[in-house]
């Protein structure tokens, strides 16, 4: 953070430190347990203001995102293997909204009224990359953004999907960015799950993510935000 210059202080003002870990300790309790803003701001002493102002802030910045790939990076080089995978796995997951949310819509599959969250990762089910859309999102219109943001972290390789990702227009975008699409079916006739290669890897990203009350029903009024809670 004081790298990048984006702790809480202004111009001027050297940051204080132990507010800092305050607020820091007080988002990751937000994002595990769920708690409303203002109620944590009002146990912890620190302003509403402050503490959602500076979240914000850090949110728009893209700090959460860098932190995270940067530590699914280190990671790799730490487990032994190159710092780029040579294969990404991607899927999507459907979450309920409350009407406060910046967007809903209907999956008709899956009967979820709220929005979708896609996401990329490597075989050791480190996040890599994510993209918000309504729930009716298509899957190929939904992962499209993150095609280019994987190409500028230097990734060339192949991207394993189910079903939903098949079809040539899709793979033609993506071999623009030197990415390969590779498609295998994702469960069988009876909804079951069916495991193939590395492609579970993002099935257990999902089941981690779950594990985070905040993660499950998106309250947030901006995208941004609730992104930076599935980086946290």
């Amino acid at each position: 953070m004081d790298r990048e210059r984006v702790g809480v202080h202004r111009r001027g003002r050297k940051p204080d430190l132990s507010l800092r870990r305050r607020l820091i300790g007080l988002i990751w309790m937000l994002t595990f347990g769920g708690m409303q803003w203002r109620i944590a701001g009002w146990l912890s002493g620190i302003s509403f203001t402050t503490l959602h102002s500076t979240f914000a802030r850090w949110s728009r910045l893209g700090l959460w995102r860098r932190l995270g790939q940067r530590l699914a990076l280190d990671w790799r080089r730490a487990c032994g293997d190159e710092v780029l995978p040579s294969a990404v796995v991607v899927d999507s997951r459907s979450l309920r909204s409350a009407p406060t949310a910046w967007a809903r819509g209907i999956d008709g599959g899956k009967l979820v009224k709220g929005i979708k969250l896609f996401a990329a990762c490597d075989k050791h089910g480190s996040l890599l990359d994510l993209e918000l859309h309504p729930a009716n999102t298509d899957d190929h219109a939904g992962i499209l953004p993150t095609l280019p943001r994987l190409a500028a972290l230097g990734f060339q390789g192949d991207l394993l999907g189910d079903s939903g990702f098949k079809g040539a227009p899709f793979a033609a975008a993506a071999l623009e960015h030197d990415i390969h699409v590779s498609v295998t079916p994702g469960g069988t006739r009876n909804r079951r799950f069916l495991p193939s290669g590395i492609r579970w890897a993002v099935e257990r990203l999902f089941a981690w993510l779950s594990c985070y009350r905040r993660l499950n029903i998106v309250y947030d009024r901006a995208p941004d935000l609730f992104a930076a809670h599935v980086w946290i």
